[in-house]
């Protein structure tokens, strides 16, 4: 007895090829919106709920504990003359950002003023809408400025603090950024574990919620900070703002741009350096050049979980690169850095 084989004309297999690359695509594109959902409803939540957490940072076998405290209040506006000057008020954000391990480090932000308080330096203001910790600050903000660079994946559900949680995964389009992996409450929307992933799937650190509560009012500690008189705010001179450096950065992964640039001495040695800080929304890189007594110095680096600081010396002149990228993208940085004397002032 002959075997029967079922073949479908050629016209009627494309087409249900086609079919179902189209249903493929769609649930791709659906996930990509979820993904981008979530990430929206995460940015609203950091900046309208008022919570206090806790978290670890876990790198390098070792945890950094911080206590979090967000609010928002409503404050009189003090620019306004008509006749409800006494009644228009304005929302204004509150942050307490603690170090709970170690000297005492504390970030502090009322509105646009960040205000830190370090054991090295007196305590001082800058003026800013964000703090600058081991979150992201794009997360509380516009999270669209990543889509040029960085793909959204809504994975699946999982459970993290006792919570029920999305994970989102946000991969990069190129081999020169790192992968971040969100776990989102899914009552809240906000963050409960973050981690930072390599193209081949290594964990290279994390951070890691372990009490979240969310509250109608303010909490005591952000009370007291909303009528705690802070330091006064740096004031930069137009010098400082607009100093145009001798040195220039000639190759960056896309989608970096400069932020930061200027002239200024370490700290530690004291010795003339130029920085430059550049960022895609996500990651920070910074570079530093700086004369060494040093003729050449083979290329030198180390790793703090996801963070590489690089540096060689040529010609003694030092040249140090610090982000949380790849050792390949670093290598590129430091060796596409050039002298260039029309910058000079």
């Amino acid at each position: 007895m002959k075997s029967l084989s079922l073949k479908l004309p050629i016209k009627l297999s494309f087409l249900l090829c086609f079919v179902s690359a189209c249903f493929s695509f769609s649930a791709i594109a659906a996930d990509a919106e979820q993904a981008k959902f979530s990430l929206e409803r995460l940015s609203q939540s950091l900046r309208q709920l008022n919570f206090n957490t806790s978290f670890v940072v876990v790198k390098n076998n070792q945890a950094e504990p911080y206590h979090w405290l967000h609010g928002v209040t409503e404050v009189p506006l003090s620019n306004r003359t008509d006749t409800q000057a006494d009644t228009a008020k304005q929302e204004v954000e509150l942050e307490i950002l603690a170090l709970l391990n170690g000297p005492r480090r504390d970030i502090l932000r009322v509105g646009n003023t960040v205000s830190y308080i370090e054991p090295e330096y007196a305590p001082y203001s800058i003026a800013s809408a964000q703090i600058s910790g081991p979150i992201p600050a794009v997360f509380g903000r516009d999270i669209s400025v990543l889509e040029n660079n960085y793909h959204f994946v809504s994975v699946g559900k999982s459970r993290v603090l006792g919570r029920a949680a999305q994970l989102i995964r946000i991969v990069p389009q190129d081999a020169h950024r790192y992968g971040y992996w969100l776990w989102l409450d899914q009552d809240s929307g906000l963050m409960l574990k973050l981690a930072v992933i390599t193209r081949k799937g290594k964990l290279l650190e994390q951070i890691q919620f372990t009490h979240l509560e969310i509250t109608e009012s303010l909490s005591e500690n952000l009370k007291q900070l909303q009528v705690t008189e802070l330091p006064k705010v740096i004031e930069l001179s137009a010098k400082e703002n607009n100093t145009e450096l001798a040195w220039q950065v000639n190759w960056l992964p896309d989608g970096f741009e400069e932020v930061k640039s200027d002239r200024h001495r370490m700290n530690s040695s004291k010795q003339a350096v130029e920085f430059m800080l550049f960022n895609d929304g996500l990651v920070d890189i910074s570079v530093y050049v700086n004369p060494s007594q040093d003729k050449q110095r083979a290329v030198e680096y180390a790793s703090d979980g996801a963070t590489l600081v690089l540096n060689q010396v040529v010609n003694n002149i030092e040249v140090s690169v610090v982000g949380k990228i790849p050792l390949s993208s670093a290598e590129k940085i430091v060796n596409s850095v050039s002298f260039n004397p029309n910058k000079l002032n």
